[in-house]
């Protein structure tokens, strides 16, 4: 009887086996889940102008509220992989949640800078809840649900951000700007319950010790890398703090990697990241978030700049988030058939075929530039580019690495991501300080300097689909529950 009360409690409790579960539950909880952890990167945009007021500090300051964000999220994803893999992608998905409740909690309550930085970077924190969940689904799910799965799951990154930037700017317009970080932190609530109540216990698959001078090592040298890249142009790129971060950063990684390959069990196994196919797409996720990144920087200027510029639409930050909302939602709304369309020839076309399409949209910029309805055009066009690409990826990594790293793997491809979204934001940032104009006193990017900037969206997204090219001919990718034998180990791997 004691035996049968204690597994009673445990499947009660803990979350019941994978076999009870229902499939449609666990992915909606998932794609909740991935919603409401992107929706975090958004959540401060419309405040950007206000928070120097709001905190009693500068501009440049206020600045780090977004920079430090960035740089949690890309330290704690991969470490939250490789514990997923040690310890369960539920556990840990429950874990990044906590850090995610807090940073809400202590942003709410924040009324000087140090508080708000603090709670900034316990929501990146939570950020790797996003590719738990990806890897979780290998785990919980029958093998004909998971390609259609994946790629919802995926584009609910799209739709947080999308959605994020209008809710949070009509909040921020008509009740008090700490309004947002409650809801957020009741948002976060709700996920964490339903991932209890909802999402099966996922065992750990991996085995070995947790590398901690692994861990310390990714996390300064990204940090470095993220600072120098991210700060460079308020510090100048030819500043001896910028350079020296950047100079700290190519050491500390360079060591990173020496030792990575040494140690017995490593943070990120560098013999399966450089298998062609890891490798090849990780490369192509930091060219497609570059190019991703893009024109949601370039556009949302556009709609707020003012009319008598002759190019900018003069929209209120409400309005011009309600134009960019619907690009969001079309990255949900084009999942299904781009996991047709990886069932059928293989997720490598998928990758190439949504690259074509952002490079599409971008093209389609050179005369679209000039109204609403045509920016509506580009960032939908763009953003159903990028929601085949977000749902390829994915399963091209889980189709070439074993179950036990699934977790590890898919986390250290959104680090790629974030890496492509980070320079984007700075060549982006460059050429538009570069090529201006001035107008009443005040010194405002070009239209040169716009167009400019969309083509390199265009020529990086037609880099993504060459880089894709280069992947096996009919990449790995039927994303099934087997295991991916080890590859031999030989230098052409290493």
């Amino acid at each position: 009887m004691r035996i049968v009360l204690t597994i009673y409690l445990r499947e009660t409790l803990v979350g019941g086996s994978t076999s009870a579960a229902r499939p449609g539950g666990i992915v909606s909880v998932m794609a909740v889940a991935g919603i409401v952890a992107s929706l975090m990167q958004t959540l401060v945009v419309p405040l950007i102008a206000e928070l120097p007021n709001l905190l009693s500090t500068t501009a440049s300051n206020a600045s780090w509220v977004i920079t430090v964000t960035l740089l949690a999220g890309a330290v704690t994803t991969p470490v939250t992989g490789r514990l997923g893999d040690l310890y369960g992608k539920r556990l840990m998905m429950l874990v990044c949640s906590a850090p995610l409740i807090a940073g809400c909690v202590v942003c709410a309550l924040a009324g000087s800078l140090t508080p708000m930085i603090i709670g900034r970077g316990l929501q990146g924190m939570g950020m790797g809840m996003i590719p738990l969940g990806i890897s979780a689904l290998r785990d919980l799910l029958p093998p004909e649900r998971l390609g259609p799965s994946i790629a919802l799951l995926s584009s609910s990154m799209g739709i947080g951000g999308a959605l994020g930037l209008p809710i949070a700017a009509a909040v921020a317009e008509y009740a008090s700007w700490r309004v947002l970080f409650w809801g957020s932190a009741v948002l976060s609530v709700l996920v964490a319950v339903l991932i209890w109540l909802l999402v099966p216990v996922t065992p750990g698959r991996a085995s070995g010790r947790f590398d901690v001078a692994g861990v310390l090592g990714l996390g300064s040298g990204l940090v470095c890398l993220l600072l120098g890249v991210s700060k460079g142009a308020d510090w100048g790129w030819t500043s001896g703090t910028t350079l020296g971060l950047l100079s700290v950063a190519l050491v500390v990684l360079l060591l990173w990697g020496w030792w990575e390959l040494r140690v017995k069990d490593p943070l990120v196994d560098l013999r399966v990241t450089a298998r062609r196919q890891v490798l090849l797409t990780n490369l192509a996720s930091i060219v497609v978030g570059f190019s991703m990144y893009a024109q949601a920087l370039i556009v949302m200027q556009i709609l707020q700049l003012p009319a008598a510029t002759g190019y900018g639409l003069g929209q209120s930050m409400l309005a011009a988030g309600l134009w960019m909302a619907p690009s969001g939602l079309m990255m949900m709304a084009v999942s299904p058939l781009g996991a047709r369309l990886s069932a059928a020839r293989g997720p490598k076309v998928t990758l190439i075929a949504g690259s074509l399409v952002m490079a599409l949209g971008y093209g389609s910029s050179t005369v679209l530039l000039g109204s609403t309805w045509g920016l509506l055009i580009v960032t939908c066009v763009c953003n159903i580019g990028v929601g085949l690409a977000y749902g390829a990826m994915p399963a091209l990594i889980m189709g070439a690495v074993p179950r036990s790293e699934t977790a590890a793997a898919n986390s250290f491809n959104t680090l790629m991501r974030s890496i492509g979204t980070t320079v984007s934001a700075a060549v982006v940032g460059v050429v538009l300080s570069q090529m201006t104009i001035r107008l009443g006193g005040h010194v405002l990017p070009s239209e040169g300097g716009f167009r400019a900037g969309m083509l390199i969206g265009c020529a990086t997204a037609l880099i993504a689909a060459a880089v894709t090219l280069a992947l096996p001919a009919r990449a790995a990718g039927r994303t099934t529950g087997r295991d991916v034998p080890a590859e031999p180990v030989t230098a052409a791997t290493t």
